[in-house]
């Protein structure tokens, strides 16, 4: 088990301070954030993790810090559900600029037909392959987002999910006297 290992002050230190929510539902600090997103991928998905956090020892007895594994825990799970809803969204897109870009080489190879058919004189191959051409770059984006850009937002998305029911420990470390 690969244990990711976090040193506060105290609770407060993970959480975003601005943020008017109640102590559960609020975001974490971005820095805080970053490191464990990170740190999880970097272990990988198929090894144990576990979160550990050290705090003083009368910080590690308070209820908010009780309360720091739920509210990590709720994070996550509600970065995994805007993660799921960009994903859809960007699948939406993918859905309607490819029928759009359906449409469009449609019409460009229909109106190299037209145009094969007059028989034009010495341009008429430029226009026509031209046309081709054109149709084709419409379906340059929908192929991409069939094709590539839906795994990064697939990855991050497993990462918040796993992230969201990692074993998360508090642990006090005793303060330096004077």
């Amino acid at each position: 088990m690969t244990l990711v290992e976090i040193r506060l002050r105290e609770v407060r230190q993970m959480f975003h301070t601005l943020d008017p929510a109640p102590f559960r539902e609020k975001d974490l600090e971005e820095a805080a954030e970053r490191y464990l997103v990170d740190a999880c991928r970097e272990v990988g998905m198929r090894i144990p993790l576990k979160v550990v956090v050290y705090l003083p020892s009368d910080e590690a007895e308070s209820p908010a810090a009780r309360s720091l594994p739920e509210a990590v825990h709720h994070y996550f799970h509600y970065r995994e559900r805007q993660v799921r809803a960009d994903l859809l969204q960007l699948l939406r897109y993918g859905a309607a600029s490819l029928a759009i870009g359906l449409m469009f080489l449609a019409a460009c190879l229909l109106l190299r037909r037209v145009l094969l058919g007059h028989r034009p004189p010495l341009n008429g191959s430029f226009i026509n392959e031209g046309l081709l051409i054109l149709g084709w770059v419409a379906m340059w984006r929908p192929i991409e987002i069939f094709l590539y850009d839906w795994w990064p937002l697939t990855r991050r998305r497993a990462l918040l999910r796993r992230l969201a029911s990692v074993p998360l420990e508090i642990r006090a470390w005793p303060t330096a006297g004077p």
